[in-house]
């Protein structure tokens, strides 16, 4: 988003700052979403198979969003600077990652829906009705904008002057007051779309503490913004997107897909869920460790820190 929108008279810099930022560490994202779909399709088949028939068309396009974002990324960095094939390459990337986060968000939206329809194991709700509901179509933006409003937060500390901070500052205050009546939205529209949801979220003990949590840590963040504490910034929006996914896990169990599948019915055998819990542990001890001393090696470097071992390679 915000490679997309990079203007004013240090467009090049905020550019460069953001493929600095994600550069080293790009290939780290296909690590979860490789280790969350062997879950999903080994511990779980029957909910696997489920939405990937249901929502075949934008987990397909979001497949295609991966792909064309990592490989216009690299293409651009390796590209000319400053010519027409560069900002080609641009356009692309930023459309890419803007559309694959949107895709994303709208398929949360039809998992939490009740548009999912199940005959025993077959999907018979169709390949469009689900994700292209309002509801669905609500959720998606709301996941666009926390993504924007994360990677703003995040950037303001990423970044090595005081005018760059300034300017990423700006955008991660203006999209967190957007979040609110974009979260109202779609807590509106999950009555009609998502009663579960609307359930859990307006009807329930936990419901309270769950919103006052939100809240609590999205004016946190925004005042620390206001303070330009942005190292702690970053925690206190971590925790607000943490709080939302959170509401909308506890909101839907014990369902995987609602009215469909619960947890326990859509559960492979106990043999294999052990199976699952041992490749975890032993490949935690492998991946952690290595993520760690990826982040430590490769990381930008703070503002002020001097030149040394851990700056980012071009």
């Amino acid at each position: 988003v915000w490679d997309l929108l990079a203007m004013g008279p240090r467009k090049a810099e905020q550019r460069a700052l953001i493929a600095r930022a994600i550069g080293p560490v790009w290939e780290v994202n296909h690590v979860w979403l490789i280790v969350g779909l062997v879950l999903l399709f080994s511990g779980f088949p029957r909910a696997f198979a489920a939405l990937s028939v249901a929502l075949h068309v934008p987990l397909t396009l979001l497949v295609l969003g991966i792909v064309f974002r990592g490989t216009a990324f690299t293409f651009r960095a390796y590209d000319t600077r400053g010519d027409a094939v560069e900002r080609r390459w641009g356009v692309l990337f930023s459309g890419a990652s803007v559309v694959a986060p949107l895709l994303l968000g709208m398929c949360v939206g039809a998992v939490a829906s009740d548009a999912i329809r199940m005959q025993g194991h077959a999907v018979v709700s169709g390949f469009f009705a689900s994700w292209t509901s309002p509801f669905a179509l609500s959720v998606g933006v709301l996941t666009l904008g926390l993504f924007a409003f994360l990677a703003a937060v995040y950037l303001t500390h990423e970044a090595p002057t005081p005018e760059l901070a300034e300017d990423f500052r700006r955008r991660a205050l203006v999209t967190g007051g957007l979040l609110f009546p974009l979260a109202f939205a779609v807590l509106l529209l999950s009555r009609e779309g998502a009663p579960r949801v609307w359930t859990g979220l307006s009807q329930t003990s936990y419901a309270l503490a769950l919103h006052v949590g939100t809240a609590v840590a999205a004016v946190t963040a925004f005042a620390l913004l206001w303070k330009r504490r942005f190292r702690a910034a970053r925690v206190a929006a971590a925790t607000q997107a943490g709080l939302i996914v959170l509401g909308w896990a506890v909101s839907q169990a014990p369902y995987l897909v609602y009215p469909g599948l619960t947890l326990r019915s859509a559960a492979a055998s106990p043999t294999v869920q052990k199976l699952l819990l041992v490749a975890l542990a032993v490949g935690a001890v492998t991946v952690v460790p290595s993520l760690v001393l990826l982040f430590r090696v490769f990381r930008p470097q703070p503002p002020g820190a001097p030149p040394g071992v851990s700056s980012t390679p071009t």
